[in-house]
Order: structure tokens, then C-alpha cells, then sequence
């Protein structure tokens, strides 16, 4: 059984009432009986193993039998800055990058994206993406969600860099140093902004605003790789440099 995120609000003491759609999966599609135990996740860097007390239509209560807190960091936080791609192609990236470890995703509105969502639709589209990396993030039992950040341009999220940040944008056709010999950072204080295009690359503007801008750019070798893959392709090696993935 996975561990299923719950809301720190409903958390108390040695207590916690589940509710919402948590409740429902437990409920109706677990059928989760008194006496059960499980793991839940409170989402802010604690896990607890829980006795089912009782089970109702308007709430499941559980009694706290352990409690274990999340390791210190011991890399640094990473950022996918990932351009927005067509059909299920960015549901794809976002649940993957969940699952490898990424700290925060920032869609990227990219002068070369076929897809341009209607400013009607973001909040719609936001709430999906949040939901896909909640559920990737419990199947691979990660301590936090990563936040889903709403869809903006490469100039915008340049404007956030925090001084020190390691930026990487990956490039094709281009110079651009190996992934595998960068200098990354290795403390947990670090941080890592990744870069990734969309399918039809970074437009000359974008590629002239990273420069100015001193981001580092990077290429995974000659072969032109699908965006989706190059994606995954770069949080992996990233996450094998720092020893996340071994």
C-alpha cells in the first residue's frame, strides 16, 4: 500500500482525521477496516504508522503508532524549468520528475511551444498537474510534493534565480558542455534550476536571454533526443552525479 499524503491540519497530537478524497480511497476503493494500520504523510517532512480507530461516510480516524522524520537533506533542492509540451507529453514529465526526486516544476511558456494554455485554463490545468505529482510522489513513497509552479516565461523565471543558483539550460545543435562534467554543487544549502525545450527547441531570443543572463548551457551528447526524454534523461544524471540514484 502506498503512504498517502494527508493535510497537516489533520494532524493532532496522536490523532488523525482524514477527510476529502483521501477518505474516499481509503473508504471505497481500500475498503480500510478498524484495526487496520498504514502510513500516512503529512507532506512537511514526517511519516506516521496509524491503527484505523474508526471509519465513516464523513471521516476515517486513526491513532498514531510511530512517527519518523525525514533524513536531513544531503544534496541540493532541484528545479525542472521544463517547457510546456503538447497532449500527454507534460503529464509525463511532471510525473516522472516527481518520482525522480525534483523539489519544485516550473512550466515554461516558450516562444517555440506548440501548446499555449488560455488564461481561463490555467487554474484547471495547475490543479491537474498538482494531482499528478501528488499521486507520483506517493506511489514512490517521496517525503514532500513537489510544487507545481504556474506557467511562465523564460525571462519571468530567470527574474527568481537566486544568486548562487547553478542554472543549466540543455541545448542541441549548439555548444554546450557535457552533463557529466559540469561542477554541481554537493551541499544540501545548493540549489539547481534545469532548463529543458520544447519540441521545437529554444528560439534564438531565449537562447539570447540565457546568455546575457550567464546560464550555463549544457548538451546530453550528438543525438537529438525527444523533449520529454532529454528531460528525464537530465534529471537521471544529475541525480546519479549527486548519489540520489545509484
Amino acid at each position: 500500500m502506498p503512504v498517502l499524503f494527508v493535510s497537516p491540519e489533520c494532524i493532532d497530537q496522536q490523532t488523525i482525521v482524514v477527510t476529502g478524497d483521501v477518505l474516499v480511497h481509503l473508504r471505497d476503493s481500500l475498503r480500510i477496516t478498524v484495526g487496520e494500520t498504514l502510513w500516512l504523510n503529512s507532506g512537511q517532512g514526517a511519516k506516521f504508522r496509524v491503527e484505523i480507530t474508526d471509519v465513516s461516510k464523513r471521516a476515517v480516524t486513526a491513532h498514531i503508532l510511530e512517527t519518523i522524520q525525514e533524513p536531513p537533506r544531503q544534496t541540493p533542492r532541484l528545479i525542472l524549468g521544463q517547457s510546456l509540451l503538447k497532449g500527454e507529453k507534460m503529464d509525463w514529465v511532471i510525473q516522472k520528475a516527481t518520482e525522480l526526486g525534483m523539489s519544485e516544476i516550473v512550466p515554461i511558456e516558450s516562444q517555440h511551444s506548440v501548446v499555449q494554455l488560455k488564461a481561463d485554463r490555467v487554474d484547471h490545468q495547475l490543479a491537474r498537474w498538482q494531482r499528478i505529482a501528488l499521486e507520483a510522489a506517493q506511489q514512490s513513497e517521496q517525503w514532500r510534493i513537489p510544487t507545481v509552479a504556474k506557467p511562465q516565461s523564460l525571462s519571468v523565471l530567470l527574474t527568481r534565480v537566486a544568486t548562487g543558483m547553478l542554472t543549466l539550460m540543455l541545448v542541441e545543435r549548439r555548444d554546450g558542455k557535457s552533463l557529466q562534467t559540469v561542477n554541481l554543487p554537493q551541499d544540501a544549502t545548493g540549489s539547481i534550476l534545469v532548463l529543458i525545450g520544447p519540441e521545437g527547441g529554444w528560439s534564438q531570443e531565449e537562447a539570447q536571454i540565457a546568455k546575457q543572463a550567464g546560464i550555463q548551457p549544457i548538451t546530453l551528447g550528438e543525438h537529438i533526443l525527444r523533449a520529454e526524454t532529454a528531460a528525464i534523461a537530465t534529471i537521471s544524471i544529475l541525480q546519479s552525479r549527486l548519489g540520489t540514484l545509484s
